[in-house]
């Protein structure tokens, strides 16, 4: 049996905010190889499509048991589908989805 993999969504602030989520709603994980400030960026989208957020990379931002963006590139291709868990003030949880 896999263990399960949780990762912290940031910067939900700069995409509408924690009230654009519903805990159960799928959302995917894509590596941001373009991303001019982390190299190991994800950025979180919606099944639309539409950018949501960025997996934590900082242990300022990363909760406790979840994962940060750089230990996720060593587990993830290059998208990987994922469930929100919880759903915090700045925040969410998302656990992965393994197949």
């Amino acid at each position: 049996m896999k263990k399960e993999l949780y990762a912290t969504v940031n910067h939900l602030e700069d995409y509408g905010g924690p009230s654009c989520f519903r805990i159960g709603q799928e959302v995917i994980l894509k590596r941001d190889r373009n991303n001019p400030y982390d190299d190991e960026a994800i950025s979180v989208h919606d099944t639309n499509r539409i950018k949501c957020g960025y997996v934590a990379n900082s242990v300022c931002t990363v909760a406790r048991g979840t994962c940060s963006a750089g230990r996720l590139c060593e587990k993830i291709s290059e998208e990987q589908k994922a469930v929100i868990e919880f759903i915090l003030e700045d925040a969410m949880i998302v656990r992965l989805i393994r197949e």
